[in-house]
């Protein structure tokens, strides 16, 4: 179908959403691009990308322009609650041959991706129902305003709109965490990706470039704290290593719940969800936006390959599930580890931890 005038509208510009657009332009298409949000700056974040994520820019052609942004990441410092080593993770063994893991400012990569994505986003359009037609979707957005398309795609976030519409699925499930993130200026020198882990809570700090860290931490939960600022003390006053010094450095706070998302279908008629909206998970494996970029780019092959929209959204889910099934399981299974008592985790993760880290990618090697 590569080529062909299809109509296609993508709800959602974030990183999916523009992520997809990309992959069709490159593929032939013009989608149209929403986002029931207005243009405002996206909020100060740190994003951590592995190798595959860095495989999925270089086959939207993107690597070059995500080059001069955030710092290269080789390796993973795993620490206990004191700072005393655990384990560590060579990234560039692990990854050879994929992609080198990146950290950066969401923001730049998410102007990338606009750029990449031909810059046209129609914000503040919000889509109020959706007809699914014979051979196409019925879209009437908030404005009144209606339009009708061959696709429909839902990019729109774990909480999606367009899941709920085409009758894909209801609200996102809690996954069990809450979480804290940040930005410092001005911190100590952190030079990898450092995380030390406690009983029922985490801490992590990755270098982004410029001087910033980003920070995340989590523990298990589902209630947000009145004050993030005193319950991250209450928290994780007491560990060693970097955390004192970041979190006196620490200035906004941004706290929030993790959502999982597992669905029976991602597609109904001519409507199909990706990235969160069809398969979020814990950020625990930094696979969020790794697997909104491999959908793009897989979508698109499947789109362009296929002789009926119908066959294309086949041969994506069909290839997808299986890829997205494994982040979900090994999200699930490190995070269970929260629950083993560190007199019993720690020894075993120093005497095996890189291995054990390391296996949870291991699918994420083969091709997409």
């Amino acid at each position: 179908m590569r080529g062909s005038p299809l109509r296609i509208l993508v709800v959602g510009a974030g990183i999916a959403g523009l992520a997809v657009a990309r992959a069709l332009r490159l593929a032939g298409f013009r989608p149209d691009v929403t986002d029931k949000a207005p243009p405002n700056e996206l909020d100060d974040a740190g994003l951590y990308l592995p190798g595959n994520a860095a495989r999925a820019l270089r086959r939207l052609d993107l690597d070059g322009p995500v080059r001069p942004f955030g710092q290269v990441i080789h390796r993973q410092r795993f620490l206990d609650a004191a700072g005393l080593p655990l384990c560590e993770v060579d990234l560039d063994a692990l990854w050879a041959g994929v992609g080198e893991c990146r950290a950066l400012s969401r923001s730049d990569l998410h102007r990338v991706l606009l750029s990449g994505a031909g810059g046209a986003v129609r914000h503040g359009a919000e889509v109020r129902s959706i007809d699914l037609l014979s051979a196409a979707v019925g879209v009437t957005f908030a404005d009144g305003t209606q339009s009708e398309y061959d696709l429909v795609i839902g990019a729109d976030g774990p909480r999606s709109s367009i899941r709920a519409l085409a009758a894909l699925g209801g609200p996102p499930r809690p996954a069990g965490q809450v979480v804290y993130r940040g930005i410092v200026r001005h911190g100590p020198v952190v030079d990898e990706w450092t995380a030390l882990l406690g009983q029922r809570s985490g801490f992590l700090v990755v270098p982004i470039g410029a001087g910033r860290l980003h920070c995340y931490a989590d523990e298990a939960g589902t209630e947000l704290p009145a004050d993030p600022r005193a319950r991250l003390a209450e928290l994780f006053g007491d560990y060693g290593g970097p955390v004192p010094e970041v979190l006196d450095a620490l200035d906004r706070v941004h706290v929030t719940t993790t959502d999982e998302v597992e669905l029976g279908r991602w597609y109904r008629g001519r409507v199909l969800l990706v990235g969160d909206a069809a398969h979020a998970t814990a950020p625990t494996l930094s696979q969020g936006a790794a697997m909104a970029l491999e959908d793009a780019v897989v979508f698109a092959e499947s789109l362009r390959a296929a002789n009926s929209v119908e066959a294309a959204l086949i041969a994506y889910e069909s290839r997808r599930r299986p890829r997205t099934r494994w982040v979900r399981d090994r999200t699930r299974d490190r995070n269970r580890t929260r629950d083993v008592p560190p007199a019993l985790r720690d020894p075993l993760l120093r005497g095996r931890g890189d291995r054990i880290f390391g296996e949870h990618y291991r699918l994420l090697l083969g091709p997409l």
